[in-house]
């Protein structure tokens, strides 16, 4: 069984085996601290059994006017809890959130061209590429879609 709740400062010292994957971009302290400071309602974990962190998903909301978005900055699923829906419970928590909360216009992220699974995950959520940009010698998406 797979519980979503709110991220807290001590699943900062738990998590660590989620961002051991090379395709998880990983961040300092102080950021992570920011977004659970600034964005809570944004910054979610699921759960398994023992309390076991399956994964997590941090994001925001930006913009002016019909800019005004939620934005996923960081979602990321350990290995061996790939396939399970647990991407797809975050990112639909981060969607609803934005949409309720904040009235967000719609939801974007940006993903390297060279992760095809996340992609292809992204597209099963109906986020679609809207731009592409080079950027850190790579290529990178933008994927967005209304709410």
């Amino acid at each position: 069984m797979t519980t979503v709740r709110r991220f807290c400062c001590d699943d900062l010292l738990r998590f660590e085996s989620v961002n051991l994957d090379h395709l998880t971009e990983t961040f300092n302290l102080s950021f992570y601290m920011t977004y659970l400071a600034r964005w809570p309602d944004y910054f979610h974990v699921a759960e398994g059994p023992g309390k076991r962190i399956m994964g997590y998903i941090m994001g925001k909301v930006e913009g002016q006017g019909e800019s005004w978005h939620g934005h996923v900055t960081a979602v990321t699923v350990a290995p061996e809890y790939r396939r399970q829906q647990v991407a797809k419970k975050l990112m639909n928590l981060l969607e609803e959130n934005s949409d309720k909360i904040d009235k967000a216009y719609f939801v974007d992220l940006f993903v390297r061209a060279s992760n095809t699974p996340a992609i292809k995950m992204y597209e099963k959520v109906n986020l679609f590429q809207t731009a592409e940009f080079f950027a850190h010698l790579r290529s990178i998406f933008l994927l967005s879609r209304s709410p």
